[in-house]
């Protein structure tokens, strides 16, 4: 079962991360960590946490490699250290509990033109994991991959299960294809994804499920709680799971 995640106390801010929508920013705690913290006021809102929490530990329970997560308490009493007019309103939005991430120092962007490549075997775990919780944000343009210490690390899920923003029922939509995988930066190393489905489609129990979505704070949730994730999330892995099929055709 997937251990609780820990919970530090921000106590600087160090600088902004200027990438993306949600401006996530370098963040140090009270275990003298580096952390990159994804900050609950931003764009997407609490939503946005509940899918990079979600996604980020179920892509550990399947063995993929993603920094550690922790809850991140964020005292508004660092705004007013902040010259930036925006990162003072960003940081008194964002009072008390966020999502931060292991800073990991030195790495770089995983670059399809660089000689770093992934084996066959990981990039096809990547990809049917993606596809498993409709991640829209793993493209060539922005792959949210590190390379650190020559390994692959997997970062920034905030858009993945991106149904749960509105517009769609997350649960009636459980089942739905995601073309979307086609166009995956790791599509073009992927080993043999039928294979990798048969060996990952079991691998999550519900009991595990449940766990990681028990890791969610209650007040990011909606007035439903967990209830529509896990019933989603479990519809979409049971067999046979057509949307690894299509990931499977898309790269043949």
């Amino acid at each position: 079962m997937p251990a609780a995640l820990r919970t530090v106390t921000a106590t600087r801010y160090v600088t902004p991360l200027r990438e993306g929508g949600s401006m996530p920013g370098l963040v140090e705690a009270d275990d003298e960590g580096l952390y990159v913290l994804k900050f609950r006021g931003a764009g997407q809102g609490p939503k946005a946490l509940v899918a990079e929490l979600v996604a980020g530990e179920l892509a550990r329970a399947y063995g993929l490699p993603v920094p550690e997560l922790v809850l991140a308490e964020l005292d508004p009493a660092l705004a007013p250290a902040e010259p930036d007019q925006e990162i003072q309103g960003l940081l008194k939005a964002s009072a008390g509990t966020n999502l931060a991430l292991d800073f990991l120092p030195g790495s770089v962007t995983f670059n399809p033109a660089a000689r770093f490549a992934p084996t066959p075997e990981l990039a096809a775990e990547i990809v049917w994991f993606d596809a498993l919780v409709e991640n829209v944000d793993r493209t060539p343009q922005n792959p949210n991959l590190l390379v650190w210490h020559d390994a692959l690390w997997c970062i920034d899920h905030g858009a993945a299960l991106y149904r749960h923003h509105g517009g769609s029922d997350p649960v009636a939509a459980a089942r739905a294809p995601f073309g979307l995988i086609a166009g995956h930066v790791l599509m073009p190393y992927a080993g043999d994804l039928a294979e990798t489905d048969a060996r990952l489609g079991e691998r999550v129990d519900p009991p595990t499920l449940q766990a990681i979505l028990d890791m969610v704070p209650s007040a990011w949730l909606g007035p439903d709680g967990d209830r529509p994730y896990v019933k989603a999330l479990s519809a979409r892995l049971e067999a046979p799971r057509t949307w690894a099929q299509e990931a499977h055709d898309a790269r043949a």
